[in-house]
């Protein structure tokens, strides 16, 4: 398999060798469709025009046109037919501590991130997907800088590699988009986009922050442009006791882009990462737990030492080149290697990771039969190889000398998708793609324990469509309608824990398939005014679920537990009473039911998902008092949650009340900034998420009063 991806590798190169020389042809030609004094970013990760997104206050459609390239195709975003947040710096300068997706995405509707333990560890999910998730992110493509995180199957084992004070904007785009990026995004897609290195030649930043638990973190950047390059490179480590006893993490983030400035006839970006990242696992408490101290971890934590430790490099190298005015050739290559332990209750899990992968993407742009066409077709090709074995563990996560496993698991996903954009005429625009994904997974038992071969295959295919329409009649408002498919293989981690022994597959597993329509309309009215709001409904079949078996207690397998209806409304709106004074409100209803489930040996219906609050909402506002001193607040809430499909228990909502101060000012000749925040002022003790566990340690207590200080100079 790894030479087949180095022939793949070298074929690829060379054909891109000759049409970079090609398109060197093409350049005077090519440039015609250059705009002057923009830079846009592809759905590789370039470089675009700053959107509205950065400025500060809520996004105005009418302000500047806001660029989305998630979508795998450069749309304005008043004319993509999909419910769209962009993050910009608003948002992202917000945040106290910069380590996990939950301070980033506050202010999208439709996505709820649970942060394990008060660290970098996070659920995330949209709309409901890969919300029942122990570990990892299920029913999402997430991309970071156009490279994605998930593997062949679909998965995203961890968030690591993104340190979120390096991000300069995140697109979320809500909704099943199967027909765009396969098995991985059911549920939606996040494209995140790190910070370039400016015009300067040479800049840099330091920032410093501490807070409560015993969190601190340092970071040192540099970045600039120079020899016909933009570069930025960053270095940061992170470190915290967590909230709850047996919580403490630590991470170390390397992360460097460089990229080729723009010319007509190729753009090209070069991305090495590496991370280390370290936590300890307090496992979920029982209620009678909960009350007697929010605090402590599960016994059985302490008692066999619970923790995850990862170490991975990437490396990769994305870009497009011009084949001619119309024309265009997009491409992205990566190699992920990771090394994973884990200590659970009964073992200690140890894994190595290889994960190549590659994209093709043809682009064309013209008239046909009296229409505008932007077409474009592509493959995506990803491997991944993973090497196991377990030991038990003996208490504390020493090691017993008997293997329990030792296997090795072959993946590979080949798909191939065709879209295009038509610009129908007048205001409208119609996008529709089509898309098939092959799944294969081969595992080999290396120790056939007692003279039982585990070994086996699960192969996964599913052809995916996605239509959406899209009205703008103007600057200021667009208006939307689409209808799409989602496709949810069994994931690593799924196919992996079998129930049925220590190693091979859970052969019960069956995809899961759904398909879902929104609507929605996002614009300004007046000067004071802005709204994005979207209706869904999501219709899934074969919805994973969660179970543990009498032998196995401590251990969580995953079965198709039955089928689910998800009907939600999404609202971000935003206010501008007067100058320097912004409101912004992210608002959630979430009417998520099974229409039939089997939990626990028992069938229901028309019961709540679990870990899904009806309402879900997040009111911030900020006022800028003088140039430099800006002073914020927050408010978030979430109603009541059940614990599992039986919904006989809940936990009670909660409203938690945040504050910040920042100001800018000059130090030592330089620009500098001062973040104070803090979290949950009241102190008010509240249960974070909970799983459903049937041995009833199913809550994770989250954090009271938390305060954080941060200091950045701009070198």
């Amino acid at each position: 398999m790894r030479n087949g991806f180095i022939r793949t590798w070298a074929v690829t190169a060379a054909a891109l060798a000759v049409l970079a020389a090609a398109g060197t042809v093409r350049a005077e030609e090519a440039a015609v469709r250059e705009q002057a004094g923009k830079t846009k970013q592809d759905a590789q990760g370039n470089r675009q025009e700053k959107p509205a997104a950065e400025q500060q206050g809520p996004v105005r459609v009418g302000d500047t046109e806001i660029v989305v390239t998630a979508p795998r195709m450069e749309v304005p975003l008043r004319e993509n037919p999909a419910a769209t947040t962009v993050v910009g710096r608003e948002t992202l300068a917000t945040m106290p501590r910069t380590v996990a997706a939950d301070e980033a995405l506050k202010l999208v509707p439709g996505v709820k991130v649970d942060n394990q333990a008060d660290g970098e560890r996070v659920h995330l999910s949209i709309r409901g997907q890969g919300i029942l998730t122990e570990r990892g992110i299920r029913g999402i493509t997430v991309l970071l800088d156009g490279l994605p995180l998930n593997d062949p199957t679909g998965f995203v084992p961890d968030l690591f590699d993104v340190d979120w004070a390096e991000v300069d904007r995140i697109e979320v785009v809500r909704g099943p988009s199967s027909a765009l990026y396969g098995g991985g995004s059911s549920g939606g897609i996040v494209s995140i986009v790190t910070r370039d290195g400016g015009e300067a030649p040479v800049s840099g930043d330091l920032r410093f922050s501490a807070g409560s638990h015993g969190f601190w973190k340092t970071l040192a950047a540099a970045g600039g442009s120079a020899g016909g390059m933009d570069y930025r490179v960053s270095a940061s480590r992170t470190m915290g006791d967590g909230y709850r006893v047996h919580t403490a993490f630590a991470g170390t983030n390397l992360y460097g882009k460089f990229h080729l400035h723009d010319t007509a006839a190729l753009q090209l970006t070069a991305i090495v990462a590496g991370t280390s990242y370290f936590n300890q696992n307090a496992e979920g408490l029982n209620i009678e737990q909960v009350h007697e101290n929010p605090r402590q971890p599960n016994p059985d934590a302490l008692t066999f030492n619970e923790f995850q430790r990862t170490r991975r490099g990437t490396g990769g190298v994305v870009g497009r080149v011009a084949l001619a005015a119309n024309q265009d050739l997009g491409f992205s290559l990566y190699y992920r290697h990771t090394e994973y332990k884990e200590s659970v209750p009964s073992s200690v899990d140890h894994r190595v990771y290889d994960t190549p992968g590659a994209l093709v993407q043809y682009t064309i742009r013209g008239d046909a039969f009296g229409l505008r066409h932007n077409f474009t077709l592509g493959a995506d090709l990803g491997w991944q190889d993973i090497d196991e074995y377990r030991r038990p563990n003996e208490g504390r996560a020493v090691e017993g000398p008997e293997i329990l496993s030792d296997q090795s698991i072959s993946q590979r996903g080949t798909a191939f998708w065709v879209m295009d954009r038509i610009e129908v005429g007048g205001p409208w625009t119609v996008v529709a793609g089509l898309r098939h994904d092959d799944i294969t997974n081969e595992l080999t038992d290396n120790l056939k324990a007692s003279g039982i071969d585990l070994s086996g295959s699960a192969d996964f295919a599913r052809t995916t469509g996605r239509i959406g329409v899209a009205w703008s009649p103007g600057p200021g408002f667009g208006a939307y309608a689409s209808w799409g498919q989602g496709f949810l293989p069994p994931a690593t981690e799924e196919l992996a824990n079998n129930p049925a022994g220590l190693g091979g597959f859970n052969r019960n597993l069956r995809p899961a398939a759904s398909h879902g329509y929104e609507v929605g309309a996002r614009g300004e009215a007046a000067d004071w005014f802005t709204y994005d709001v979207s209706v869904f409904r999501l219709i899934t079949d074969n919805d994973f679920g969660r179970f543990r078996i009498p032998s196995r207690p401590l251990e969580t397998f995953y079965d198709n537990a039955g089928a689910s209806r998800r009907t939600g409304v999404e609202a971000l709106l935003g206010w501008l009473p007067a100058g320097g004074v912004t409101v912004r409100l992210a608002y959630t209803y979430s009417r998520f039911r099974y229409s039939k489930v089997v939990f626990d040996g028992l069938t229901y219906f028309g019961t709540r998902l679990p870990n899904s609050p009806e309402h879900q909402a997040y009111l911030d506002a900020e006022v800028r008092l003088t140039p430099g001193l800006t002073v914020g607040a927050g408010a978030e809430l979430q109603t009541r949650a059940y614990i599992d499909p039986t919904n006989t228990t809940w936990i009670g909502g909660y409203t938690l009340f945040d504050a910040r101060l920042s100001w800018a000012f000059e130090a030592l000749g330089h620009q500098a900034s001062l973040l104070l925040a803090g979290r949950n002022l009241t102190g008010k003790e509240y249960v974070a998420f909970t799983e459903p566990d049937p041995d009833g340690n199913s809550y994770q207590p989250g954090p009271t009063r938390e305060v954080f200080a941060g200091v950045t100079l701009h070198l």
